[in-house]
């Protein structure tokens, strides 16, 4: 695809031709594919002004194997916490000579707007803003779903089970999953834990998780994020798992070949029994070893022109 010198920021609106082409090029780094020097002498930096583990360390990976110069900054002990701002903390490492930035943000659109300030030849990815877009995580997911089950997404049947409304990896997922051509896609969650309608475009809500996860060839669980118990839209973890977990035995209403599906960090005993997170219907560790070659793809589009 022809993505050099564009940011990624959202997989909303993206071509599935454009789709296939990251796909496309992210299964052959996962094959093995020669990436040596393809970013020799492009310093990317991970801008995260929130956690991370496996999407700031895969990035770190990816833009490695590429043969990049790699600067990793810590909110925690940066200038931030002295009361610099996002866009002059952007600008004065832009001013090193940075021409990639891998950007995580807790607020939503953040990452666009520091898009609108960027010199002319500076790219940013977004690696998770909000509950907006977490468009490789997405990407990643496809992969993993395509490698395991083929190309044709028309035929399959996707269950994405837990809190959708704060998710930025469900919104990703869905637009990637509607560009691919999926159309049994089937949501579950606590009403409370519902978007709004456009984020559900072309799902069927499904109250019961049991109908949810009959005959489903993809099983995506997603974390139940602690903070909603305080505020009310959650009773308890304990009923959560008796209602939404995923465990074997409802695994066992899917398909025999179905995979469950996880981007992580996991409430084991919540959203996902330990016997479903570690049995082999699970592509939880696939996904994270995906990510790197997806990584790969996106940081090779957008800078190696």
């Amino acid at each position: 695809m022809t993505m050099t010198g564009k940011h990624l920021l959202t997989l909303q609106g993206m071509a599935r031709t454009d789709l296939d082409a990251l796909l496309d090029r992210a299964q052959q780094f996962a094959d093995g594919a020669d990436a040596r020097g393809r970013l020799a002498g492009i310093a990317v930096c991970t801008l995260f002004f929130e956690p991370s583990t496996r999407t700031r360390l895969s990035f770190q990976r990816a833009a490695q194997r590429l043969g990049a110069d790699v600067l990793n900054f810590d909110a925690a002990t940066s200038s931030t916490t002295k009361g610099e701002t996002d866009v002059d903390t952007l600008r004065n490492i832009e001013a090193m000579g940075v021409r990639g930035f891998v950007i995580r943000h807790r607020e939503d659109g953040a990452i666009a707007r520091l898009s609108e300030v960027v010199q002319p030849g500076t790219v940013l990815i977004n690696a998770g803003d909000g509950r907006s877009q977490h468009p490789t995580q997405g990407l990643l997911d496809m992969l993993t779903i395509r490698q395991t089950k083929g190309g044709d997404f028309s035929k399959l049947r996707i269950a994405i089970v837990g809190d959708i409304r704060h998710s930025r990896v469900a919104r990703s997922d869905l637009c990637a999953l509607r560009a691919l051509g999926a159309n049994d896609i089937r949501v579950c969650a606590p009403a409370s834990l519902l978007p709004d309608a456009e984020t559900l475009r072309g799902c069927a809500v499904v109250d019961d998780l049991a109908d949810a996860l009959s005959g489903a060839d993809v099983v995506m669980t997603l974390r139940l994020q602690r903070e909603r118990m305080q505020e009310g839209l959650v009773s308890s973890l304990e009923d959560y798992h008796r209602d939404y977990g995923i465990s074997a035995a409802r695994m066992a209403l899917a398909k025999p070949d179905a995979i469950v599906m996880h981007p992580g960090p996991m409430n084991r005993g919540v959203e996902i029994s330990d016997d479903v997170a570690d049995g082999a219907q699970s592509l939880i560790l696939r996904q994270v070893a995906n990510g790197v070659a997806v990584r790969m793809a996106v940081l090779e589009a957008a800078l190696a022109g």
